[in-house]
């Protein structure tokens, strides 16, 4: 049994859609916990009688941010193995992610979806190898309780980095299914750029002071102060960041530190997944001159990988014999693989591989990226 985890404030209609997507999907094996976040006027679930899925609604006396689910995982039927964590404007397009959890891995605590963004003809931004997106994974529910759930302290934003870097310490991995597919409709109420910018540099620099070994603790936090201070400009939110970059600063000093072994952190930051798919590749028909193409989060972390692996990277409008997709996040990735795997150039290889996987071959080499469902 599964059980959906859905936070919500203020946006009934959008909520009522996303349960009816669910109904959608016919009869399952599941339960639906609805959290309201103090909503103005209280959440209300409308029936499901295409599936037959119960829905519960939990009124909080105050808005909890995405510790809200956590109040769910306390909750939920004690027979439900795992939480599928959403958000009320997403929702699984389909049951595969039955087969995703059914075939996970004993130390799997966590299995991240493909998200796409049906009105914007892409995936979702964002994560990274072993971190999910919050509004769609299953990450399983006793492991959830044991890691303490997600920080309040967080509010919303790199809430899921800090909880994916608490499961990785534990000794468990976490992977992303394509089995697993998810519809992010992205509602832009109650988005502001300035709060986002504001939340991404305190949040994301409390990430690397608690979990970033020693040695790179600092570089890490100026890295955040730096790229999100890129955006921040791009975004036109410079006040709203400048207020979280002043909040995180002052406080990263009551952050607990729990610094990751070289080993866990490598994993935690990607570099280990790049080191294995840049090897995977190079081992199969060796290169040695790349491009970094449509560069994007951790292009630095591919970029060291290549290096390490005596790789000489060059610009890309200069002859090479490969071209490594630069960025981390799976959604990006896919969409850059997705444009480029078919065009001419050189070979193209995806800096990481996701399961279920196939080989494909672009005609001028092969490399394994995941299978479309």
């Amino acid at each position: 049994m599964i059980t959906y985890v859905i936070p919500t404030r203020d946006r009934s209609p959008r909520l009522c859609e996303t349960l009816l997507a669910i109904d959608s999907l016919g009869p399952h094996a599941a339960e639906i916990l609805v959290v309201d976040n103090a909503s103005a006027v209280a959440a209300v679930a409308p029936p499901m009688p295409g599936s037959g899925v119960p829905v519960r609604v939990i009124r909080l006396d105050r808005n909890h941010g995405a510790a809200a689910r956590n109040h769910a995982a306390r909750a939920a039927d004690p027979s439900s193995e795992w939480l599928v964590m959403l958000d009320d404007d997403s929702h699984p397009v389909d049951l595969g992610l039955l087969d995703a959890v059914a075939s996970a891995d004993s130390d799997v605590s966590a299995i991240g979806a493909e998200i796409s963004l049906p009105s914007q003809g892409r995936r979702e931004a964002g994560g990274l190898p072993e971190v999910f997106i919050g509004c769609g994974v299953a990450i399983r529910r006793s492991a959830f309780l044991d890691a303490g759930g997600y920080d309040a302290a967080f509010d919303y934003y790199a809430e899921e980095y800090d909880l994916a870097a608490r499961l990785l310490l534990a000794g468990s991995r976490i992977t992303l299914d394509r089995r697993f597919r998810v519809a992010h409709h992205k509602v832009s109420q109650g988005r502001s750029m300035g709060r986002i910018l504001r939340r991404l540099v305190r949040n994301n620099a409390w990430v690397n002071q608690r979990y970033a070994p020693e040695s790179l603790r600092w570089g890490a936090v100026r890295e955040t102060l730096t790229r999100y201070g890129r955006i921040a400009a791009k975004e036109h939110a410079v006040p709203g960041y400048l207020l979280g970059a002043v909040e995180a600063l002052a406080t990263l000093h009551r952050q607990s530190r729990r610094p990751m072994p070289a080993a866990i952190y490598d994993r935690f930051t990607g570099l280990a997944a790049a080191r294995a798919a840049l090897y995977a590749a190079h081992s199969t028909e060796p290169f040695h001159t790349a491009a970094i193409v449509e560069p994007g989060k951790n292009a630095g972390i591919i970029a060291l990988a290549a290096k390490e692996l005596g790789i000489r990277l060059v610009n890309a409008s200069e002859a090479c014999e490969a071209r490594i997709i630069g960025t981390l996040s799976p959604g990006p990735m896919l969409d850059a693989w997705d444009r480029l795997h078919r065009t001419a150039g050189p070979r193209l290889i995806a800096p990481w591989m996701l399961q279920p996987a196939e080989t494909i071959s672009d005609g001028q080499g092969m490399n394994t990226v995941p299978a479309a469902a």
